[in-house]
Parts: structure tokens; C-alpha cells; sequence
């Protein structure tokens, strides 16, 4: 299992460069059958991660570029009349993959943004009254540009809430900007990516994080943290038990890739930022900015032991 971690890692690496943490992290997400949400600058590498992880994972997958005139149906699916037949006959969109790139989801009406609510929940889709089932598994790696940039359209913390992680890449440093300029074309390189996993793999690693002892102690730490972003006024408002599930389940996930059979605070620390940044916002910003920083300050304002 971590000998192909460790590959799956190196080869998405060779394409986004300088980004390990970022790549652990958005593996982490997958392989605890979540959401991804990756948001930055345009031109930062965001579709291009997209694309490596859902080759690494093995999986099928199609791609929507979502645009302020995309329709719901463009993403569902639609149901069209049959002269021969005398009834209507679906044909399924895009959202019927195993991974689902959603690229720039942020650039779409709320209207279609909410008709991957259901998807991402309950993984089905409700079309002209029948349910259908999403392919298993199901997982939507999307990407926003922020939201201060214009054509935008803010997602609700509804939404934000379907995904398991938001991750943000940054600038490449002076040496991995380098080797860009010198190097191939990324979306080439993730093109070239063999997959390190297959669908048994996932339910398998699922289950092992499922085993992941998680002691009383530790359980009493993600409480303080919990309870720290309900108490403390820097928040707007707190986590919720939600969000405290997500927390542990990912930290398991995280132990599970190291191959420990046990939930240190250490896991807790690592995945945290991710997990809890597009959950949280500064009672005095409304904009919904700092997370991260809030995310960082509830690292060091609670004792590992209390």
C-alpha cells in the first residue's frame, strides 16, 4: 500500500512540481472516497492536478468546463422523445463517471452549481421524477477560481460542505518554476500517468480506515477543537458534527497511509487545515476569506492534551 502511495505521489509529482504536501493531501481526500475542491489562481496548475489524480486513481472520468450559461441538464443528463418508441429515452450526462472534473464550478449559475448537490451527497441523480444511481465509486475533484475574481459565483456553505478537503497550491518556488520553463507540457505529462490503484484497492483501503483504532484521548482533542471554533468569537460560527466526522475519518485515512493501525494527534494536525478552512470564516470578514489562517490559529490556541 505505500509503496504505491509513494509511486502515485511521484508521478503526479513529475507533473505538478514542488507540491508534495498538496498531492499527499488531495490523495488522502480520494482515497477516503471524498470530494476535492481545488481552489487558486487561474494558470496555477489546478486542472492540470485534477486531471493527474483521476489517471493516478485508475478511474474513468469526464470533464465539465463549467460557464455561466451551463444548464443543469448539461451536467444530469436529459430525457428526449422517441418517435419509434413512443417514449422518452436518457441519456446521461457527464456526472455519470467514476470521476467527475468539474473545472472552474465556481464560473456556473447557482442553479446548476445545486444540481451536483444531490450527486455529491447521495451519490444519485433525481431526473424527471426516476432516481439513478451514480457509477461506484463516485468522486467530483472540482476547481474554483477565487471568488474576488469577476464571473464568479461564491458557492453556498451548503455546497462547500459536500467536499471532504479545499486545498490551495500557491506559487511554484524558484527551482520548480524553472524546470517548468524548461520542461514539457503538463497536461501531456498527466496524460502519460499509469494508474497506481484500482476500484478493489479503494474499498480495501476503506475498510482498513474503518479499523483504525481512535482512543478516547484523541476523540477528547478533536472535541477542544470542535468546541473552540463554537466558543471562541473569531468565529462566525462553529464546526459542526459534520464537520468533526469528516475530521476523524480523514486522520484515520491518514494513519491508514502510513501503515498505523492508530489515530495520533499528529494525523489530526496534518489533514486539519484542509479540512477545516472552507468550513470556518472570521466573524469580522465577510467576505469568507481566512480560513486558513483561522484554521492555523485553532492549531495553536488547543492543547494536544487538556
Amino acid at each position: 500500500m505505500v509503496a504505491r502511495l509513494e509511486e502515485a505521489v511521484d508521478q503526479v509529482g513529475r507533473v505538478l512540481l514542488g507540491k508534495e504536501t498538496q498531492i499527499r493531501l488531495a490523495l488522502a481526500c480520494l482515497l477516503s472516497r471524498a470530494h476535492l475542491l481545488i481552489e487558486d489562481l487561474p494558470g496555477m496548475g489546478k486542472t492540470t492536478l485534477a486531471h493527474a489524480l483521476a489517471r493516478v486513481m485508475g478511474l474513468g472520468f469526464s470533464r465539465i468546463q463549467f460557464t455561466s450559461d451551463l444548464l443543469p441538464a448539461d451536467i444530469l443528463g436529459v430525457s428526449v422523445f422517441d418517435k419509434e418508441t413512443g417514449g422518452f429515452v436518457f441519456y446521461p450526462g457527464p456526472v455519470f463517471s467514476q470521476v467527475l472534473l468539474a473545472d472552474e464550478i465556481n464560473r456556473t449559475t447557482p442553479k446548476s452549481q445545486s444540481a451536483l448537490l444531490e450527486a455529491m451527497s447521495e451519490r444519485q441523480v433525481t431526473v424527471d421524477g426516476e432516481t439513478r444511481e451514480l457509477p461506484d465509486p463516485f468522486f467530483v475533484i472540482a476547481t474554483q477560481n477565487p471568488s474576488s475574481q469577476a464571473g464568479t459565483f461564491p458557492l453556498p456553505e451548503s455546497q462547500l460542505d459536500r467536499f471532504l478537503m479545499r486545498l490551495e497550491l500557491g506559487y511554484p518556488d524558484a527551482s520548480a518554476e524553472r524546470e517548468l520553463l524548461r520542461g514539457d507540457d503538463r497536461r501531456q505529462l498527466a496524460e502519460s500517468i499509469a494508474p497506481c490503484f484500482e476500484p478493489a484497492d479503494l474499498a480495501a483501503i476503506s475498510a482498513a480506515a474503518v479499523r483504525v483504532r481512535v482512543t478516547d484521548t484523541l476523540l477528547d482533542y478533536v472535541q477542544r477543537l470542535v468546541a473552540f471554533t463554537r466558543e471562541s468569537p473569531d468565529f462566525a460560527y462553529g464546526l459542526s458534527p459534520r464537520a468533526a466526522l469528516a475530521l476523524v475519518g480523514c486522520a484515520r485515512t491518514w494513519a491508514v497511509m502510513v501503515e498505523r493501525d492508530h489515530v495520533i494527534p499528529e494525523d489530526v494536525q496534518a489533514v486539519l487545515p484542509s479540512v477545516v478552512e472552507h468550513r470556518v470564516r472570521e466573524a469580522a470578514d465577510f467576505t469568507g476569506h481566512g480560513g486558513l489562517a483561522l484554521a492555523q490559529r485553532l492549531l495553536t490556541s488547543v492543547d494536544v492534551v487538556g
